[in-house]
């Protein structure tokens, strides 16, 4: 028996079922091929944070009407809709290349991505959108020649690169970050004791003895 077709961006779709329907976890998780505790973190903000809903209506994978039939019954399951699409062929590794048409949503998509993930670096921004770091740069600050037209679009849905590949980049900075964090809180704790141990160090107490002349040996200095 074939597996059910999930929609082409789960997590995104996932965003858009949450946010506009009464649908519980469980259905949407079913249609979306997510685990239901992964559609509850993304109800929570804990996972796909900041990430731009896409209407599965609109995409042509649901309409309307089973939305509503599914509202009304807890225990009913959504059907796709049926696309005869071809399978989608594996791009073998090499520099990306985005097609004449798309180029020019190539700046939106950069914009998004330094707006809504500044933790990402600019390589990274490169190579998934196959662009430069002079360019991200200059997007970044409204320095571009284009600066005005520009506007933050989705990636994904500008079909600049694939959700899997983002959601790859997004959690690699993440740990680059979170690993800059706990070297950070090691290096300040060793540093901690060795500097409360100077500051004892100042503070101790000097005896008046310490300041006090040697007493020199009165026959001595007689004879």
């Amino acid at each position: 028996m074939p597996m059910p077709q999930a929609p082409l961006m789960p997590k995104a779709t996932a965003v858009w079922l949450i946010e506009n329907t009464k649908l519980t976890f469980d259905q949407i998780a079913g249609f979306c091929q997510l685990h239901a505790l992964e559609v509850q973190a993304i109800a929570d903000g804990e996972v796909a944070h900041g990430m731009q809903g896409l209407s599965p209506v609109l995409s042509g994978h649901l309409d309307a009407e089973e939305i509503r039939r599914c509202e009304g019954d807890p225990a009913a399951r959504l059907k796709m809709i049926k696309l005869d699409l071809p399978e989608p062929r594996k791009r073998s590794k090499g520099p990306k290349y985005t097609p004449v048409a798309k180029r020019q949503d190539k700046p939106d998509g950069i914009y998004w991505l330094v707006k809504n993930h500044p933790e990402l670096l600019d390589a990274q921004v490169a190579k998934l959108l196959g662009t430069t770091k002079p360019t991200i740069s200059a997007i970044r600050d409204r320095t571009h020649w284009n600066s005005v037209n520009i506007k933050p679009k989705h990636p994904v849905a500008l079909g600049l690169c694939s959700q899997p590949d983002l959601e790859a980049a997004i959690a690699k900075a993440q740990r680059r970050i979170k690993n800059a964090e706990k070297r950070a809180a090691k290096a300040a704790k060793l540093a901690a004791p060795s500097a409360s141990g100077a500051a004892g160090q100042e503070s101790a107490p000097v005896a008046e003895s310490d300041f006090a002349e040697p007493k020199t040996n009165d026959m001595a200095e007689a004879s």
